[in-house]
């Protein structure tokens, strides 16, 4: 069937629809509103005056549809071109001039959806005979219930046809499109569980026989640039195989386009794939890869019929397997008819001929019908066998679907159980490592202070070392000190033991001179006492200091050895040793003495205390004894 005698089918539904009072005319601004609406679906100029020129003669009433058919065909038909439109954007438009007045609620209220209504309806349109009004016989009624009942993995039974019938002898002749919803929809016609699962059916056979798809599916497909293997899902039409990411049809990644010279072959396993066959084009080659052998083959021989198709230039494989049933029943009635033919010339010779001839013409004639009913009931036999064995397949490929799909349950479960316990050891992990994280700052902190300690501890180390280097060598300087004092002392002891004798032999000899002299001179006797008791007084205060001076060091030497005894206590780790205290009369707060200022101290200690005015440095006195 040509382009133009499709899209007439939809645009008689959309005139008939016009015809409000069912005369068979419509009016001219009806036939306004509808042509323009077909201009702009079918994507051709728009002509408004090319109606008023045609009907220019006829302005007395609405026009009929034998007058507006010769328009149709000049202005409209004839100026639709295939690939330039979308046929399923105009029959939706005629769907919906057609569906207000004709679809019934209540087929929207049982099985049937808006959508499904619409989609059957293009397929009533595709399978329906080309007479008006338009039917759809019982054959190819059966025809579209099978491939529905398939594609919900379902056997068809055609009692309820038959039933429906029965009952209606009118239907035999065929069915209206309303006729065909309304049943369908009550559920006169199909044994269905679900409606969603209807509608996925009738969406796949809308997509198979209205939209020309031979085959779809998934199959794994090599780059051309990268050359890696790429899972996709394949869209084969008679023109053209087309591949998208996924079933969802929303993102294209590429188009096959199929000519005459193009094959298809198979190609050995490589690269650790299995099933591979290619489609050659003049332009490249194209490899892929099915899931096993069988699918292979399906896509191999869907292939071949493309190509086939595309070389007898015909776009439908529908349209031709619908031509193909329409000769064979043809065919089958012309058989029939001339078998009535022939069983009337010999009912009127019967009389004419001897009865042998007779004879020998009803045993031709039985052996003739008796040939057409066998080759019936093998062809008969041999589509009940071709159905089995599509029953036993469509039933092989549900019991393997249900098998993968409880084969996906269980992995899905083990999967989620596995994905459950990993995350669960992934959040012991994770609550592991924050404790080490905390365990590791901690001991951080820790080594930090105990690296502080030990810095703070080297560093008081080296201090008491140089503290106490400066204390032995005070040590050393006082007791060198202490040596010359104690020389000091025995020489001033010796220096005192000389002048005693010294001084007495003086006071014995002043004493008999004053004796013999005391008549003569009593002012001197007066004056000697003084002079004489001089001497002995400096000598015991020279002794006396050199014992004060000698205890004053010895306390000294003491106290210098109780703070040497202090600094030599060992250092154990982490003790912090407290300075020293220091005195106020040190002239150094806080820091250690010299030599010369540690005997400075000591000289200007003692004087003050005692208020002896003690000096070290030799008295005139001394210094003139020593002389």
């Amino acid at each position: 069937m040509d382009l133009q005698s499709e899209l007439l089918k939809s645009i008689w539904y959309a005139f008939t629809s016009l015809d409000v009072e069912q005369s068979g005319k419509v009016s001219k601004s009806q036939l306004k509103v509808l042509s323009h609406n077909l201009y702009t679906a079918l994507n051709i100029p728009h002509d408004p005056v090319a109606l008023e020129e045609h009907f220019k003669d006829n302005n007395n009433g609405p026009v009929s549809n034998q007058g507006y058919m010769p328009y149709l065909n000049k202005y409209i038909l004839a100026k639709a071109t295939e690939g330039t439109f979308s046929k399923e954007t105009f029959d939706e438009l005629c769907w919906t001039l057609t569906s207000k007045k004709n679809c019934k609620p209540s087929i929207q209220q049982g099985l049937c959806s808006q959508k499904d209504c619409f989609k059957l309806f293009c397929l009533f349109n595709l399978l329906s005979e080309d007479r008006y009004p338009l039917v759809i016989i019982q054959p190819e009624l059966e025809y579209l219930l099978k491939k529905i009942s398939s594609a919900m993995s379902l056997e068809w039974d055609g009692t309820l046809l038959e039933e429906l019938l029965s009952q209606n002898v009118t239907l035999e002749d065929g069915m209206s499109v309303w006729e065909f919803l309304e049943h369908l929809s009550a559920g006169q016609l199909l044994h269905v569980e679900s409606k969603e699962a209807f509608s996925l059916a009738v969406d796949d056979v809308f997509m198979e026989m209205y939209h020309n798809i031979i085959k779809k599916g998934y199959l794994l497909k090599k780059g051309h640039v990268r050359r890696n293997w790429q899972e996709r899902w394949f869209v084969l039409k008679p023109s053209s195989v087309t591949y998208y990411v996924n079933e969802d049809l929303k993102e294209k990644k590429g188009e096959i386009l199929l000519e005459e010279s193009s094959v298809v072959e198979n190609l050995p396993d490589k690269e650790g794939r299995r099933c591979l066959f290619c489609v050659k084009t003049p332009v490249r080659t194209y490899e892929m890869s099915a899931s096993n052998v069988k699918q292979r083959v399906d896509w191999v021989q869907a292939m071949q019929t493309a190509l086939r198709l595309r070389a007898e230039g015909k776009s439908s494989l529908h349209q031709e397997l619908k031509l193909s049933r329409r000769k064979q029943r043809e065919t089958l009635q012309r058989s029939q008819s001339n078998q009535s033919s022939h069983s009337e010339p010999i009912a009127v010779e019967a009389p004419q001929h001897s009865a042998p001839e007779k004879q020998g013409e009803t045993e031709s004639l039985e052996q003739h019908i008796e040939s057409i009913i066998q080759k019936q009931r093998e062809v008969e036999a041999k589509r009940k066998e071709e159905e089995k064995q599509e029953r036993e397949k469509q039933q092989a490929i549900q019991r393997d679907l249900e098998r993968q799909l409880e084969e996906a349950k269980e992995a899905k479960e083990k999967m989620t159980a596995t994905f459950t316990a990993m995350e669960k050891e992934v959040q012991q992990q994770k609550k592991r490592i924050h404790e080490l994280e905390l365990t590791q700052v901690k001991l951080e902190e820790a080594l930090n202070a105990q690296i502080h300690d030990r810095l703070e501890e080297d560093r008081i180390r080296q201090e008491l070392e140089r503290q106490l280097a400066e204390e032995q060598k005070k040590l050393a300087e006082l007791l060198l000190h202490q040596s010359q004092l104690e020389t000091l002392a025995v020489r001033s002891q010796e220096d005192s033991s000389t002048t005693t004798p010294h001084i007495s032999q003086q006071t014995e000899e002043s004493s008999q001179h004053s004796t013999e002299e005391v008549p003569v001179h009593e002012s001197t006797s007066t004056a000697t006492p003084p002079n004489i008791q001089q001497p002995e007084e400096s000598g015991q205060h020279n002794t006396e200091r050199e014992l004060l001076n000698q205890s004053t060091t010895t306390q000294m030497l003491k106290h210098w050895k109780i703070q040497l005894n202090r600094l030599m206590k060992p250092i154990t780790p982490g003790d912090k040793v407290e300075h020293l205290p220091v005195k106020p009369t040190c002239p150094r707060q806080g820091q250690a003495l010299t030599s010369t200022e540690f005997i400075a101290k000591v000289q200007t200690g003692i004087s003050p205390e005692k208020g002896n005015g003690y000096n070290p440095s030799p008295t005139q006195e001394e210094e003139e004894q020593g002389s």
